[in-house]
């Protein structure tokens, strides 16, 4: 590995280069990591916009961070016509787009486009999204997802059955659908990366993971499912420590096509960022195919 893609040990956000006159897209940016990324970034110079599916929310980040520097736009990733909507009124051009916001271990449901929430929110409509602002991305897209992908068991799934569990068909386990989801956003940067370089799109695709961060996106999980107060206390670290990984991997000269960032302490759970490896099955080329080829089916947004 070069010199160029290594990242210095102990990198924190105060090693962020300078960003004046860039402009950062970040779903979901009114709490946790993306709020604390929108902060670091700003803090570094950027413009930064994020979305918020609360106009409320959304004015008192802005307020709270730095308004000269940040702005919010309404966004609700679990509907198709807010999306296409969001994508037709932002015009600006996207040095980085952050695909950030997310919902975890949530009771069955379907969205308003009758696709299983988790699936829907964490992948087509970051799928969506960035394929209606694929010309207006100038730089690179960051997916964040989580090392729970290592849970996901879908290595001898076939098409159909990948259509069927997006659409919620069959039988549900939060965790599994959760951990469905955050697979996808790997296979989709790992689909994007080849599809890039075939195509001469000019974007690096990369993906980061927070370890245990604690933020309030397990606020959706039952009691039972949080494993604990006192866990969470020994093992998390903050949201501002779980965004470090999201932001070199944002910022950072250099880095190869497709690679994924996480924290450098025991089982990644915590510390600063450091090139790792994803789960083999994020590397399956036939289901990064596959995966794409039914997200432009049911999201109706093709890229090219």
């Amino acid at each position: 590995m070069s010199s160029v893609t290594t990242i210095p040990r102990g990198w924190q956000a105060t090693d962020i280069t300078d960003q004046k006159g860039k402009n950062f897209l970040i779903t979901g940016g009114t709490s946790g990591l993306g709020k604390a990324t929108a902060m670091e970034l700003a803090r570094a110079g950027a413009h930064v916009t994020i979305t918020a599916r609360n106009a409320t929310k959304g004015a008192a980040t802005v307020a709270e961070i730095a308004s000269d520097r940040v702005d919010y736009k309404l966004l609700d990733l679990a509907d198709l016509s807010s999306v296409r909507s969001f994508a037709k009124e932002f015009t600006t051009p996207i040095d980085t787009l952050i695909l950030n916001a997310g919902v975890m271990a949530t009771p069955f449901s379907l969205t308003k486009d009758n696709f299983e929430t988790q699936f829907g929110t964490n992948h087509l409509g970051h799928f969506a999204l960035a394929g209606l602002l694929q010309k207006q991305i100038k730089h690179r897209v960051v997916a964040v997802s989580s090392q729970a992908h290592r849970m996901s068991r879908i290595g001898n799934f076939t098409i159909e059955e990948m259509r069927n569990k997006a659409k919620g068909i069959g039988a549900y386990n939060p965790w599994s659908a959760y951990a469905y989801s955050k697979l996808a956003n790997l296979l989709f940067i790992h689909e994007l990366e080849r599809r890039q370089m075939r195509h001469d799109w000019n974007i690096e695709a990369v993906a980061a993971h927070p370890g245990y961060a604690d933020t309030n996106l397990i606020a959706g999980a039952t009691v039972q499912d949080r494993a604990g107060a006192f866990a969470n206390a020994i093992f998390a670290q903050s949201a501002e420590r779980g965004a470090l990984p999201t932001l070199c991997a944002a910022t950072f000269p250099g880095l190869y096509g497709a690679s994924y960032i996480g924290p450098d302490g025991f089982l990644e759970m915590r510390g600063f960022p450091k090139l790792t490896r994803a789960a083999a099955i994020a590397y399956d080329q036939r289901l990064a195919k596959d995966l794409w080829t039914i997200s432009e089916e049911l999201t109706g947004v093709t890229w090219g």
